[in-house]
């Protein structure tokens, strides 16, 4: 059965919908449905839309695919063109939009596209609109998908289903998909900043921003009163680049870290670094977060490595085996940085002048969600140090059961 929201987007009449929700809400489950649904009348064909192929025949492909079987509807199967003919006639197919010029040439009843910030906007107005059949009744669309900033053309298409006729939009939170438990919502609180976790789980459009780091502000500006020469254990965060060699030197605090000393190193190498952290801190046991490609990246001759040479130098080395992504490093600093219960868990010294400049200044390229590492300045070099370090230490991923007791039917 449809949850109470699912079948609110289900039963409206509008030729195109438009449902925004919070992670977990239920969204694919209901595209399946409404596959099924228009699927149902002979002779109709059905397109589902992901943002790449792959997504399709993972997201939407097996649960389909073994419902429709169940319900005796399938009269072919085709599993290379993730294609199913019904025994009425109509087939239901599944593609990605990564190619969508290959999309060319269709003529669909019903067309459902899903995470649509992750498609191109040509996809649907120049290749699947003019697909949608003209006859009576005309061709319907339903666009699923989180938001991702008013900067992206999903912002359009919800606004456009708010005051256009015949359409309609829909919003929904993580919670009011009834698929997450009460607390385990809460607890992403404690480790989403307030931005991340209003568009992800309360589906809010978050007004557009291009810097990355937005939840920085003087507040995270705190002197460290320690002294260094008493310091039994340091962190060191470091990104391998030759120009500059950035360094950052972290203190744990109780509930996370406190940046006290900055290294900016040009035309270096990573033994130049090394010896310049033990020329300031000697005696102090180092455990270091580097970039995970510093396992093949080579600074030295003698086929030494970024990570052998750390190791050799008595630090503790800690890293991921697959590279994070860049946006889970981002997620994870901006939550440190500031929560959604607005609590600070990252500071910085104030002598610390260029990663304070490169936290505020770092930004995306225009109204993309590319990091600008190519303008006169490049301010990217300090925060990627820091992001290796924090996504490792406090990680905002974590895997969490669903509530998979749903059954499956078509309204």
């Amino acid at each position: 059965m449809l949850s109470e929201p699912q079948q609110t987007v289900a039963n409206s009449p509008a030729r195109f919908r438009c449902l925004t929700a919070g992670r977990r809400f239920g969204k694919t489950f209901l595209l399946r449905n409404q596959l099924a649904r228009f699927a149902s009348k002979p002779n109709q064909n059905v397109l589902y839309v992901a943002p790449t192929y792959r997504m399709a025949r993972d997201i939407a492909w097996g649960p389909l695919k073994s419902k429709l079987l169940e319900l005796n509807w399938v009269s072919k199967i085709n599993e290379s063109r993730l294609e199913i003919l019904l025994v009425n006639g109509s087939k239901i197919m599944l593609k990605g939009a990564d190619n969508y010029d290959g999309l060319r040439g269709g003529a669909y009843n019903f067309i459902c596209i899903d995470e649509v910030a992750d498609i191109k906007p040509e996809a649907w107005t120049e290749v699947l609109r003019p697909t949608l059949s003209a006859e009576n009744p005309p061709g319907h669309a339903l666009f699923v998908g989180t938001p991702k900033g008013k900067s992206n053309w999903f912002f359009d298409v919800y606004q456009m289903a708010l005051t256009h006729d015949n359409w309609e939009s829909f919003q929904y939170t993580t919670l009011e998909g009834a698929q997450v438990p009460e607390e385990e919502i809460e607890d992403a609180k404690n480790d989403l900043d307030i931005r991340t976790f209003e568009q992800e789980y309360c589906a809010n459009w978050v007004a557009a921003s291009n810097l990355i780091y937005y939840s920085f502000s003087d507040n995270n500006v705190k002197k460290w009163d320690g002294d260094a020469s008493q310091l039994k254990n340091i962190i060191v965060a470091t990104d391998f680049n030759v120009s500059p060699f950035a360094t950052l030197i972290i203190v744990p605090t109780a509930t996370g870290l406190h940046i006290i000393d900055e290294i900016s190193l040009w035309s270096s190498n990573t033994d130049e670094m090394v010896q310049e952290v033990r020329n300031r801190y000697p005696h102090q046991h180092i455990t270091c977060f580097p970039d995970p490609a510093g396992v093949q990246r080579r600074t030295s001759a003698g086929g030494r490595t970024d990570i052998s040479i750390l190791q050799n130098a008595g630090f503790l080395v800690k890293y991921k085996k697959r590279h994070p992504f860049v946006k889970d490093r981002i997620n994870a600093v901006n939550s440190l940085l500031l929560n959604s219960k607005n609590d600070i868990r990252l500071f910085i010294d104030p002598k610390c002048r260029e990663t304070i400049k490169c936290l505020t200044r770092f930004s995306y390229k225009d109204k993309t969600l590319i990091p600008d590492k190519g303008g006169r300045e490049d301010y990217s070099h300090f925060p990627d140090a820091l992001g290796y370090c924090v996504e490792y230490m406090f990680p905002v991923t974590k895997e969490f059961k669903v509530n998979n007791n749903q059954s499956y039917g078509v309204y």
